[in-house]
């Protein structure tokens, strides 16, 4: 049964070292059953969040990681809108420096020549997963781990309210061209995929994030992207700081343990 437990934290520094734990925890567990992790990472300021204590750790063995992104800015791997140079500058480099990387060809990062066309992103990036969720059974991927942020808006991925993407109930990939935030051009993993995944983590944090969390968690306001992320037969994770917990009076936080 899908489960949804709530953690909260004094501050961004304790929900970086939990959410470090939980994702080499999570790493070991998958590894240990299937032989390797698969992880799609969000933007914004989860990579800073989730890799500033997990690059440390050397109980994580990083060669048997498959790295994709939840979406994708359609610009230039460079370029300070990627998502992937993120998760490049708060752990891929400083793993290459510890001579401890994951192998370049288990990145799945977007086929930057081809940003002109946003439709062209999405079925490159589609076929990179194709290549490694596969078998007669694969209806939709199965990620060990999704990594998610919030918006004020309560939008994750790039699945943004209102937008007819929400409706999405085939494709693994979609693509955005009218992104409501800048840029506007982006690939995103659909619902259906999330929602096949077998551990999901929400990461939000500051007062500003409040009212849209009680709103997510508690309230399970239908109009909010992210109300509608619900492992099929996975669980749920949220790991916040105080200020973004204290409006919860239902679902409250529960002690974290690994």
């Amino acid at each position: 049964m899908s489960v949804t437990k709530v953690y909260s934290f004094e501050s961004n520094a304790h929900v970086s070292q939990a959410l470090g734990e939980f994702i080499a925890h999570a790493s070991s567990e998958a590894i240990a059953k299937h032989g390797r992790f698969t992880v799609a990472f969000s933007g914004g300021s989860l990579p800073a969040t989730a890799c500033k204590h997990l690059r440390d750790m050397q109980s994580v063995d990083f060669s048997k990681w498959y790295v994709f992104f939840a979406d994708e800015r359609c610009v230039g791997l460079d370029s300070v809108d990627s998502n992937f140079r993120l998760v490049r500058e708060e752990l891929l480099d400083p793993l290459v420096q510890q001579g401890r990387s994951v192998p370049a060809d288990q990145v799945m990062v977007i086929n930057d020549t081809l940003t002109d066309s946003t439709q062209q992103v999405a079925d490159d990036y589609l076929g990179k997963m194709q290549s490694v969720f596969t078998g007669a059974k694969t209806k939709f991927p199965e990620f060990d781990l999704v990594l998610l942020g919030i918006g004020p808006d309560g939008h994750t991925c790039s699945l943004f309210p209102n937008h007819p993407l929400l409706e999405e109930r085939t494709a693994w990939v979609a693509l955005i061209d009218d992104s409501p935030k800048e840029p506007p051009h982006r690939i995103t993993l659909t619902l259906p995929v999330v929602n096949h995944a077998r551990k999901v983590a929400f990461v939000a944090s500051g007062a500003g994030k409040t009212s849209t969390v009680r709103a997510i968690v508690d309230e399970r306001n239908v109009h909010l992207p992210a109300t509608h992320v619900a492992p099929v037969n996975g669980d749920t994770y949220w790991f916040l700081d105080h200020a973004a917990a204290k409006g919860l009076s239902v679902n409250k936080p529960s002690e974290f343990k690994l």
